[in-house]
């Protein structure tokens, strides 16, 4: 009888073996696959075992090579290897590519098989194989039971519901390393999350090199260093020296072209034009209108800096022609996305060159003017045999005629081109903005306007809105916009676990979508972050409060939880609450007389859950 996932993650004792096993209602998959026959007895991971391939291609023993690796600590030996022609060599794990495609499987699908003598992955493609492992790693207990490794015996057939499967990350406003960006790469590909959106260049920072362009790395990488709340540093004093910054070579951009590579990760990258540009005009002062020198954004105010390009300097085409085939060489997927957002006007309305480009073109507003520009470099990437991607704002003025838009305004950008017969990839604000808090701002502690998008919401999303034809979506994806976010860790933070979610809606078909289903799978994750120094939020552990106005007119609290089985404890006596304080009963509290304030806390179990929550109780009335 085939079942489709899974409730919880019990573990019950094969006493004949002396090992564990999931139980029969368990498994800790993300994504959920297609389908799920869950067997009885378990393959044991021994000294014996060892990885057979079939064909022998060099990517597939790349592939098995660094499986191969990843098991050794699990076992305590080498793990061999080999291209086997015996038909069914026991205590192996093989990789096979179809001999005759599976239409079922497509692309990135695949096939596993567990049984208690061998394990056996087939797909049409190395990249299915690829997939098969990631789960199959999943399907491997975190730590030893009884001294030995068992995989649970299973069947699963499985494949992608959405082929753009992104997380964009902005390292403009804060600057990542090389080694960061692959470490959360590889995040990505051990939850089928196929797209890397690197958000290269914006008002705060231009981060790849230029060949014959010294000045976008000299000049625009670096800024002066701030500390502390963004949009309200200080400007530049008098000869402060730029130091805070940095850039990728063009060596390291391959370098990590090849390592998303090798994760069947296609990394799709943002030259943010012909606004957010100001580090580029830092650098060429000629590239704007008023043509003056500007600095790179350290997070202060910008709104009277000029951050358009000039779109009637021919000299920015001539420079983004040459910037354009370097990043087309760069980076070997067919999609460069040119951002195309939020591009001032009124520099454009004043400025002669503009408005002689303007009427010797027969342009009649300066929307049409944008359409222009985003045309013209449509030809540059086509010419360079890529495709553009750019956000919701390139359909004003007349949409480029091969554009895929990002939609990211809500959803009726992403609409409007897909009538138009254009693709589109859902990212809006609301539903998929990973900067917005997941919990209390009072816990949280960082500052994103107070809108909280949490991993429930994430979850309950669904990117294909109502009017669309599915024909021309082609995914979703989720952003990190890194201004509150200045250090890797904080950046695991806000994306882990509601990458999961993410990954969840975006590969699993939609009737197996169930929150509470997820839960227990999203917790079995929770070791493997820990075990490889993955910071993740806790933030589905803690207690959510609001307010209720009584029949009276009085303001009254209410507590719930984003997941089930917590109990709530809270005080107004400044006395920190543990499980022998009030408990929360689901009723609205009366506020007693005098409180100023309440404190909460969550419990599991006897344990304690979630993070403390202190608020004062204005403040709380004060809350939309």
């Amino acid at each position: 009888m085939k079942k489709i996932l899974l409730l919880f993650i019990v573990l019950f004792t094969v006493w004949n073996g002396g090992f564990c096993v999931f139980a029969q209602d368990s498994l800790p998959l993300i994504p959920q696959a297609v389908e799920v026959n869950i067997l009885n007895g378990a393959f044991l991971l021994s000294s014996k075992t060892r990885i057979i391939i079939s064909p022998a291609n060099e990517e597939l023993v790349q592939i098995a090579q660094t499986f191969a690796a990843e098991l050794e600590p699990l076992i305590g030996s080498k793990v061999e290897v080999s291209f086997d022609s015996i038909k069914e060599p026991k205590q192996a794990i093989i990789l096979r590519l179809n001999d005759r495609p599976n239409a079922t499987l497509g692309t990135e699908g695949y096939t596993l098989l567990v049984s208690p003598t061998r394990i056996t992955i087939s797909a049409n493609k190395t990249v299915g194989l690829f997939y098969g492992i990631q789960s199959l790693r999943q399907l491997i207990p975190v730590e030893k039971q009884n001294g030995q490794t068992a995989v649970q015996c299973v069947t699963i057939t499985d494949y992608p519901h959405y082929a753009w499967r992104g997380l964009m990350l902005d390292v403009s406003r804060h600057f990542f390393s090389k080694e960061f960006v692959k470490r959360y790469i590889d995040q990505m590909a051990k939850y089928k999350l196929n797209v890397f959106h690197w958000h290269l260049t914006d008002n705060q920072g231009w981060r790849i090199e230029i060949k014959g362009m010294p000045e976008l790395t000299n000049i625009g990488a670096w800024r002066v260093p701030r500390t502390g709340k963004y949009w309200t540093f200080e400007f530049p004093e008098s000869g402060e020296k730029a130091t805070d910054g940095g850039f990728y070579t063009q060596e390291d951009i391959r370098e990590v072209v090849e390592y998303a590579g090798k994760r069947f990760v296609n990394i799709v990258p943002e030259i943010d034009i012909p606004g957010h540009s100001l580090a580029f005009i830092a650098s060429f002062p000629e590239a704007c209108c008023t043509q003056k020198q500007y600095h790179v954004n350290a997070g202060f105010s910008h709104e009277k800096d000029d951050i358009v390009l000039c779109l009637g300097n021919e000299d920015n085409f001539k420079k983004l022609e040459i910037i354009f085939s370097q990043i087309a060489t760069l980076f070997p997927g067919k999609y460069i996305h040119i951002g195309g957002d939020e591009a001032g006007k009124e520099f454009w309305k004043k400025c002669p060159r503009c408005q002689k480009r303007m009427a010797e073109e027969g342009l009649k507003n300066e929307e049409e003017l944008q359409s222009y520009f985003i045309k013209r470099i449509e030809k540059i990437l086509n010419s360079n045999g890529k495709k553009l991607v750019g956000w919701d704002e390139i359909l004003e003025g007349g949409l480029a005629p091969e554009a895929t838009v990002m939609s990211w305004r809500g959803v009726k950008g992403g609409i409007t081109a897909a009538k138009e017969g254009h693709n589109v990839i859902m990212s809006p604000g609301d539903n998929l903005y990973l900067n917005q808090l997941q919990g209390d701002l009072n816990i949280e502690r960082v500052y994103a306007g107070g809108v909280i998008l949490r991993t429930a919401d994430i979850y309950g999303y669904d990117p294909l809105p109502e009017g669309m034809d599915a024909k021309h979506l082609l995914g979703a994806q989720a952003n990190l916009w890194s201004e509150f976010v200045a250090s890797p860790r904080l950046a695991e933070y806000m994306t882990w676990p509601r990458a999961l979610a993410l990954s969840e809606i975006l590969w699993s078909p939609k009737s197996h979508l169930n929150w509470d289903n997820f839960v227990p799978r999203m917790e079995a994750q929770f070791p493997r972050f820990e075990q490889a120094h993955v910071n993740y939020a806790p933030s589905i552990y803690d207690p959510i409060i609001s307010t209720v106005i009584d029949q009276d007119g009085q303001t009254k609290i209410v507590f719930k939880t984003e997941i089930k089985g917590l109990k709530i404890y809270y005080t107004f006596n400044y006395t920190v609450p543990d499980n022998f304080a009030e408990e929360y009963h689901n009723d609205p509290l009366t506020v007693p007389k005098g409180a100023t304030d309440i404190w909460a806390v969550t419990y599991r179990n006897g344990k304690p859950a979630g993070r403390l929550l202190t608020i004062n109780l204005e403040e709380l009335k004060r809350r939309k």
